[in-house]
């Protein structure tokens, strides 16, 4: 029987968010919950005094503590050799028989690099595989922070899921939401209410089985599943551009591998997020696509398609790159290799 790549990794889920947008408050409650009981956490913290695992009351075997930096930059390796430590003492019974790791980055982080460890080392791509990334958003200082802070942007822009905090006391989000709805329409948006919410939002976020049903891709995909084109509107975010492609033909890998090659070799710094199922000529099942900036993800391959429809879907969150340019860059590269054959 065929090994299904995705279901025997642990999935890593990164929490993200500007400074004091509550990322702690929010660990804190969720491995309180009884169905949290087999987490693992990572706390990257900044400044000379570590105070955030104090506040995330937990025993320590669940735990292991960075020291002081960013993840994006200084203790980057730390995290790799972290998570890689963790597994080996899962392995020998050391610590407990952890089935998640939650990774809280600091709030100047940019989630990006975080990424990028995962990818680049061979044991933790072997052991571990991304779930998603979970922007924790203050809803009392979200539209200054998003109109200030580039990382604040960001961090929203990469967002899988957004959980917005401070909801009790921020008065009218309206505003906000839609802000956020603009910057990444794909995302999905959950209230907090004083950090509490339903552990199972926060998990699962993208496919971990070969066997992903449709409503999993379709959850996944968000928006994106609809063809559509977008820029985005107002004065600090219209450099941020939305959209999605849709392909009716199948792609053979090289072909796909040279578009996405292009792409990232060209404008890597300008790709936010791309995520997408593409029908490659020869595969069984729809692959699924992620990447962000310059790191591409490998490719994993589910087990058949679960519905009629064969297309490709692929979903874009770029900064200065138009919805054109990146369409051109796909036909041309299709158009070659129709050439070749």
């Amino acid at each position: 029987m065929k090994r299904d790549p995705l279901a025997g990794r642990i999935p890593i889920i990164l929490i993200t968010g500007f400074l004091g947008s509550g990322k702690t408050t929010l660990l804190g409650k969720l491995l309180r919950h009884p169905g949290m009981d087999r987490a693992a956490v990572v706390i990257n913290e900044l400044g000379d005094v570590a105070i955030d695992h104090l506040l995330v009351a937990t025993s320590s075997e669940q735990m292991t503590l960075l020291g002081n930096g960013c993840l994006c930059c200084t203790v980057r390796t730390d995290l790799q050799e972290t998570l890689r430590e963790m597994f080996i003492r899962r392995r020998a019974g050391e610590v407990i028989d952890f089935d998640r790791v939650f990774v809280e980055t600091t709030g100047l982080a940019d989630p990006v690099p975080v990424l990028h460890s995962f990818q680049s080392d061979g044991l933790l791509g072997a052991q571990y595989r991304l779930d998603g990334v979970v922007t924790v958003v203050d809803a009392v200082n979200g539209m200054g922070q998003l109109d200030t802070m580039p990382e604040a942007v960001k961090q929203a822009a990469v967002a899988d899921r957004i959980v917005l905090s401070k909801t009790d006391i921020a008065g009218d989000v309206s505003e906000l939401l839609s802000r956020l709805k603009t910057l990444n329409p794909f995302v999905s948006i959950t209230k907090a209410i004083q950090g509490e919410i339903d552990p199972a939002l926060l998990v699962n976020l993208s496919p971990g089985s070969e066997k992903a049903l449709p409503a999993e891709l379709s959850r996944w995909l968000g928006d994106g599943n609809t063809y559509l084109g977008k820029k985005l509107r107002g004065n600090h975010d219209a450099a941020i551009h939305t959209f999605s492609l849709r392909f009716e033909h199948p792609f053979t890998w090289d072909g796909l591998n040279a578009a996405l090659q292009t792409l990232t070799a060209l404008r890597g710094p300008d790709l936010l997020r791309v995520k997408g199922i593409v029908n490659v000529e020869g595969e069984s099942g729809p692959v699924i696509l992620q990447a962000a900036q310059h790191v591409i993800h490998p490719p994993v391959t589910l087990e058949a398609w679960r519905d009629a429809d064969r297309s490709t879907r692929i979903v874009f969150i770029t900064r200065n790159i138009a919805r054109e340019s990146v369409e051109s860059l796909f036909v041309a590269v299709g158009a070659l290799e129709k050439q070749k054959s």
